[in-house]
């Protein structure tokens, strides 16, 4: 069964186990899912069943918004509620001071990624070496924040909204946000994706792949069996044949090509539809 839906991953368990339990409701053995929510974080999921598990990295998936409760002057190294280990007894704030903080974060930022995050260090995930208490340094990324927006403030608890890039670490913008408020801590008590660029929760509603690629659409205009038995094809006979990667349809089935330094390539052969 080819598929590709939106799900919703509550809280409190992981991508990988709630997979699981979609694979068990559609009866099928062949599943995956892009973008990995861990247990402490609920929302949009997006999943592909069958052939369309291929398909991931071609889709329209930036920019992602996310919402998020910060508390302020609550440590934890995971940056969530997860190990909290102090609590320390925050002022109150103007909303607008609040507001005007949340809104700073737009734009380039550099910062460090949480410890506990999947970044890897000599080929072993940064939260396997935090849990085993190993010393490690991690390097600093650049994310884009295209927009944020305070939602409430009911102290200590600012919630807020936040558009960015892919690889931005929310719990990162939390801490960002305390210590620009002028605190040592701050950590989330909850954390929400909405979406991932198009891709908004809808009733695990079938989507059309057409419509989902995150790349052009090519047409090809010679032998059509070259298409169906996945043979070489020539530059001239593409509408476009400038590089990079297009997707081409022949009505029963969708195929992804790479075209660079002149060469036609299939990144994906056969993908039925």
């Amino acid at each position: 069964m080819n598929r590709l839906f939106v799900a919703y991953k509550p809280s409190g368990i992981s991508s990988n186990l709630f997979l699981s339990k979609l694979k068990r409701k559609y009866q099928t053995k062949k599943a995956g899912f892009s973008g990995t929510l861990d247990p402490f974080a609920k929302g949009v999921l997006i999943v592909g069943m069958g052939s369309y598990t291929k398909l991931f990295r071609f889709l329209d998936k930036t920019p992602k918004r996310y919402r998020a409760t910060l508390w302020l002057g609550a440590k934890s190294d995971t940056l969530d509620s997860e190990m909290i280990e102090e609590i320390t007894i925050a002022p109150e704030f103007e909303e607008a001071e609040i507001a005007k903080v949340i809104k700073s974060l737009e734009g380039e930022l550099e910062y460090e990624p949480p410890i506990f995050s999947a970044k890897q260090i000599n080929g072993q995930r940064a939260y396997d070496l935090a849990r085993a208490g190993k010393e490690f340094t991690l390097e600093k990324i650049h994310s884009t924040v295209y927009e944020t927006k305070l939602i409430h403030y009911a102290h200590p608890f600012v919630t807020f909204e936040a558009t960015v890039s892919e690889g931005t670490y929310i719990r990162s913008l939390g801490l960002i946000t305390a210590k620009r408020l002028g605190l040592s801590y701050g950590s989330l008590s909850a954390l929400e994706r909405l979406n991932e660029g198009q891709f908004c929760y809808e009733d695990e509603k079938p989507l059309d792949i057409r419509a989902s690629f995150g790349i052009r659409q090519n047409f090809y205009h010679g032998d059509s069996d070259n298409l169906k038995y996945g043979r070489v094809l020539a530059l001239e006979d593409l509408e476009i044949q400038a590089d990079g990667y297009y997707w081409l349809d022949s009505g029963s089935f969708l195929s992804v090509i790479n075209i660079e330094n002149a060469q036609v390539h299939y990144e994906l052969g056969r993908v039925e539809c």
